[in-house]
């Protein structure tokens, strides 16, 4: 017998929502009092005030941080005791799952179905994952002559920084705070001030799991308030930051003209789809594109936003990504067949609408889409767009876009499909479609971009590197590489006497 669905709109009107900040283990106001409105961009519905942080509640956070991390109170235990924890935090997050779903959605407006079923379960997935991981990672002995021995060692940075983005915010923090937690240090979690609801939400959840007060703080704010307090802070050790390359140079900047903390920069993307004529079925190609590009409202860094297609078989494949779009129309997020939602706020929707005006303006051809939708619902929707006739230079070709909007880039040849699809400042993903082995692996080769897919796109697991080349970025989010950001390595030569 199946278990009956939520009505999540009753749900939405009996929600509550806590904006306090959480500041060694306990919510409190921001120092000013100060506060902000946060509205939901489903229907401009006012979900609440939250804590306007600044300098001074950055300053109060990464002092708990460092008096938590200084008295050893979670970097001092053993690692086995540090995984109950942070599986018992998993665990909750699961059992929260309806909770944090409707958070999510309400927040920043993706569909309540992916909220439900990607978000919550990846980021409980994540927790445990590393939590699982962290006493299976062995330190070295390194191979030095008879009368030494040298030991490496991992030890946590101190006190990280963690600033997340508004499209992903469970899952960009469980990407920061499963590495840095599992490895011991004490962490202060800036999230977007567009969706700061689940991040406090999940603080509180790891506070009930178990983790000491101090180890892990979430101050909301804006970015030239919080997250640049942060940036700056002396006493911060490192700083993980996910969002655009516009901020990810302000935090190189931070870090040069404070501490120079260490920064990792998982950044920007326009990512590009290569389809060659050698690969038969084009259908399965085009849903793999839309659904890619159309998920999470097209907010998402790795969106497969420019389609380089050899000529001989462009015109079919439009058709076929055209008959995709009236399945991604958007719709209310809070109905459980929703699959296209709301753009996170106002100033994001005119951005997208402005980059399709821009996209018709610079004499590419606008053949499905492009047009705001739901206007009386109050919200922020844009229809899913697709743009023929684009060349490398347009706007829609070389800017993140981060709304529901396809380019489609026409090419002769293999050397010239390479070209496009480097000539990007990005290189985050790409993903190669080819029924020739050899040419898949040659293309996937010559691709400079951090995931290349072959004949699929946006499969993905923990156990995997996530990052980019060039102004995508530099280190690793997840995977065993994602340790090499939160930890130091220490050599202890030890000189052993003959006698």
């Amino acid at each position: 017998m199946s278990t009956p669905q939520p009505d999540w709109h009753e749900r939405a009107v009996a929600a509550t929502f806590d904006g306090r900040a959480l500041i060694d283990g306990v919510r409190r106001d921001s120092a000013s009092g100060e506060t902000f409105d946060k509205h939901s961009p489903i229907d401009g519905r006012r979900l609440g005030a939250v804590a306007r942080g600044r300098e001074a509640d950055i300053d109060a956070a990464v002092k708990a941080a460092r008096t938590a991390f200084d008295d050893q109170r979670w970097a001092g235990m053993a690692p086995a005791a540090r995984k109950k924890i942070l599986q018992r935090f998993a665990d909750k997050i699961l059992a929260a799952k309806n909770e944090l779903a409707l958070l999510e959605t309400l927040d920043m407006g993706k569909p309540i179905r992916y909220s439900l079923a990607v978000d919550v379960p990846a980021t409980a997935r994540c927790i445990a994952w590393y939590a699982e991981a962290v006493d299976k990672v062995y330190d070295e002995i390194a191979p030095t002559p008879a009368n030494a021995l040298a030991l490496v060692t991992r030890e946590p940075m101190g006190v990280v920084g963690a600033i997340v983005p508004w499209n992903y915010p469970m899952i960009m923090a469980a990407w920061k705070l499963g590495p840095a937690l599992a490895t011991g240090n004490s962490v202060v979690l800036k999230p977007s001030e567009k969706s700061p609801y689940t991040a406090l939400r999940l603080a509180e959840l790891a506070v009930e799991a178990g983790l000491p007060p101090g180890v892990l703080n979430v101050v909301p704010g804006y970015g030239p308030e919080a997250g640049e307090a942060l940036a700056m802070h002396m006493d911060v050790d490192a700083v993980g930051f996910t969002g655009s390359t516009r901020i990810g140079r302000r935090m190189l900047d931070c870090a040069g003209r404070s501490n120079l903390k260490r920064v990792f920069n998982e950044l920007g993307g326009k990512s590009a789809f290569v389809v060659f004529d050698d690969f038969a079925d084009l259908k399965r190609a085009a849903e793999t594109v839309a659904g890619s590009l159309f998920f999470n409202q097209g907010e998402s860094c790795n969106a497969p936003s420019r389609v380089i297609v050899h000529e001989r078989i462009a015109d079919a494949f439009v058709e076929l990504v055209a008959q995709q779009v009236p399945q991604y129309a958007p719709a209310d997020p809070l109905d459980a067949g929703t699959v296209m939602g709301a753009l996170v706020d106002e100033t994001q929707m005119k951005t997208v609408l402005g980059y399709i005006d821009a996209g018709s303006t610079e004499g590419a051809r606008c053949i499905a889409g492009g047009r705001r939708a739901r206007a009386d619902s109050g919200g922020y929707y844009v229809e899913p767009t697709v743009f023929d006739g684009v060349t490398n230079g347009m706007r829609i070709a070389r800017e993140e876009i981060f709304g529901p909007v396809l380019s489609i880039i026409r090419f002769k040849d293999e050397a010239e499909a390479v070209k496009l699809a480097n000539n990007s400042a990005y290189g985050l993903q790409a993903s190669v479609w080819s029924d020739s082995l050899n040419r898949a692996h040659r293309v996937a080769r010559a691709l400079r971009a951090g995931t290349v897919h072959v004949n699929q796109y946006d499969e993905d697991d923990i156990t995997v590197p996530f990052g980019g080349y060039k102004q995508s970025g530099n280190g690793r989010d997840k995977s065993l590489h994602a340790f090499d950001k939160y930890t130091e390595l220490k050599t202890t030569w030890i000189r052993i006497d003959a006698s």
